[in-house]
């Protein structure tokens, strides 16, 4: 962390606590960024990025403020910053009618180092990345080859009126890998994210990028012969890659508490069970937490943008909402108590209570043995793309790919297939969770005005319900 970026931050609180503000808190960042993009064995592009500020938030008579200021040389530039959110938090405080309260918290004065195993370099990126790209290739059907790369270095100071100094640093690394195939006159498109806090580790360990590769060109490959599946209402058995995108869109975006006071229907919608503390949502297997230690997921982090310590939030229990994800604010409002969920992309935005790592918590079954109990139905393999209503209750996901399942064997491979039903009767449905819990990285995953894109993970078993499935052209 840049000295003088800190010392800004924590000159700022001093300043702020003399103007009569109920809290305040900063947040200096500094971000470095490498991009390689790779297309059939070409680099098309190469990017560094490089970008530092400070976020500063005042809650006053009741009311919030926030201004961002990049690269700030002066203590000036910082005192003027203070002073316009100030004026914000006047121009909004005199429509509040009830003040906003903030759950008490311990603070903190301690600094976090994330483990790097091995400290990626563009090189390395690049090499991976045409290597993989080689892979793809390899398969005569396979006519574009499209490969992402990225890592970020990252230090976020946090200091409040209250007394928390936390300083955390972080590396982040990531490929996605995206694979179409065409043969006579059909297209078809899969890709893959690997990757996860931490080094160049995240995505070279297990062989795992290289795998990934060989295992999407090889299905692109295959779905070119697959057939569309017949529009039924049956048993579904859903890998733990698709999981996790039903995860967060159905059970994770609901449970941030602004979106369940109803603070977010104007642009991302609201929650499908409002109201519905303690009541029985799904059947008994199903299981929900939000978990920040879980350690080189995208998740991960000790503490959040209000301070909080982290730790796992038992969201749904044994098929029973038990709570929200919350933030200061909200958690005096639900006489809950924060959960280490309030966090913004980076020092430009305020902070939004946010997924951190969302999962459908693990069952005793196998996968071969969910399946074998399944005569007629369909093994739905890995995400694609949503489509969602405005409280996450009625909802449609496309897969990558699906398998007929007759007998408890696996049959035909299918192409184009859409997964529908209702929240409350499918997570009702569920009647087996798996013994493969997984975490896979999401990175764009999008909330606020102005939006804010976030990285995260989701993950679970797999499970098994019933649900509509349907192929779309």
């Amino acid at each position: 962390m840049d000295s003088i970026l800190q010392d800004l931050s924590n000159r700022a609180i001093q300043y702020a606590t003399t103007q009569g503000i109920q809290y305040c808190d900063a947040r200096a960042e500094i971000e470095t960024a490498k991009y390689i993009l790779i297309e059939n064995g070409e680099i098309e592009h190469a990017r560094d990025i490089s970008d530092k500020g400070i976020g500063i938030r005042i809650l006053k008579d009741g009311a919030w403020g926030f201004y961002a200021i990049s690269n700030p040389q002066t203590f000036e530039e910082v005192k003027e910053a203070i002073n316009q959110t100030i004026k914000i938090t006047n121009a909004h405080s005199q429509k509040k009618v009830n003040p906003k309260k903030l759950f008490p918290i311990n603070t903190k004065k301690i600094k976090k180092d994330y483990p790097v195993l091995k400290k990626p370099q563009l090189e390395d990126l690049i090499k991976i990345g045409l290597e993989c790209d080689k892979i793809i290739l390899e398969k005569p059907q396979i006519k574009k080859s499209i490969i992402n790369s990225w890592f970020t270095n990252n230090s976020k100071y946090f200091v409040s009126s209250e007394g928390s100094e936390i300083l955390q640093t972080f590396t982040d690394t990531v490929i996605e890998m995206t694979v179409t195939s065409h043969e006579s006159g059909l297209t078809q498109s899969v890709n893959i994210t690997e990757g996860g806090r931490g080094g160049i580790e995240q995505i070279t360990k297990n062989n795992k990028a290289h795998a990934s590769a060989h295992e999407i060109s090889e299905k692109a490959s295959q779905l070119l012969d697959a057939k569309p599946a017949k529009e039924e209402k049956t048993t579904v058995v859903m890998n733990p890659d698709f999981v996790s995108l039903l995860t967060h869109e159905i059970l994770g975006h609901p449970s941030e508490a602004d979106r369940v006071l109803g603070k977010e229907m104007a642009w991302a919608g609201g929650a499908w069970w409002k109201d519905k503390l303690g009541e029985k949502i799904g059947s008994e297997h199903l299981n929900v937490f939000d978990d920040p230690t879980i350690e080189e997921s995208l998740g991960w982090y000790y503490f959040d943008d209000e301070g909080v310590h982290t730790q796992k939030t038992s969201l749904v229990e044994d098929g029973i909402l038990k709570n929200h994800m919350q933030n200061r604010e909200t958690a005096s409002i639900f006489d809950a108590e924060p959960t280490g969920n309030m966090r913004a992309t980076n020092y430009r935005f305020i902070p939004l209570i946010r997924m951190a790592c969302t999962c459908i918590g693990p069952g005793i079954w196998s996968p071969d043995e969910m399946i074998k109990e399944v005569k007629n139905g369909y093994l739905i393999s890995n995400m694609k793309i949503p489509s969602i209503d405005m409280k996450r209750y009625n909802w449609s996901i496309s897969c990558q790919y699906a398998q007929k399942i007759e007998n408890g064997e696996i049959t035909d491979l299918l192409r184009d297939v859409i997964v529908l039903g209702t929240a409350p009767e499918f997570f009702k449905s569920i009647d087996a969770c798996g013994n493969d819990f997984t975490v896979r990285p999401i990175t764009n995953c999008g909330k606020g005005d102005p939006m804010q894109s976030m990285i995260m993970g989701n993950g679970g078993p797999s499970i098994r319900g019933e649900a509509t499935v349907k192929s779309v052209n």
